[in-house]
């Protein structure tokens, strides 16, 4: 008696939606070790780059937020898609918050933006397990 493999067609974008969560999650990493940096120096040079970091990590995690987008469609939907297209959308909000908070001056930013830089990057993390994650794919009876 042989065992049979049922196996689901992975999507083809999925190593790129894994490439841009990752990215994101750096990004966001980034941003919080210069917020980091810079509560300890108060080098304002700190807070511009965790603006910058943050800028990027919207736009690669914009991206890999339309990307999740393409695991909502009815043929592909599952409670793990939609959890992780819902705590990729949190990160995204979270981190848009924290751009908006990072955009005034550098002083009045620092007590709120390091605690929202800690939070985009727990939910990107999160959002990027969830992603990159498989699901059993083989039954074996």
């Amino acid at each position: 008696m042989s065992a049979r493999v049922h196996r689901r067609p992975v999507a083809a974008f999925r190593p790129f939606h894994a490439v841009l969560l990752g990215g994101a999650v750096a990004l966001f990493l980034g941003a919080l070790l210069s917020d980091i940096a810079y509560a300890r120096t108060f080098e304002i040079q700190w807070n511009n780059f965790a603006s910058w970091l943050i800028a990027g990590g919207l736009v690669v995690s914009g991206v890999a937020l339309a990307c999740a987008a393409f695991g909502l469609l009815p043929s592909r939907r599952s409670r793990r898609t939609i959890l992780h297209a819902a705590v990729l959308l949190a990160a995204w909000i979270a981190g848009f918050l924290n751009a908006l908070t990072h955009a005034r001056d550098a002083w009045a930013s620092m007590p709120s933006g390091l605690v929202l830089s800690a939070i985009t990057l727990v939910l990107a993390g999160l959002a990027t397990w969830l992603g990159c994650s498989t699901a059993r794919t083989g039954d074996t009876p």
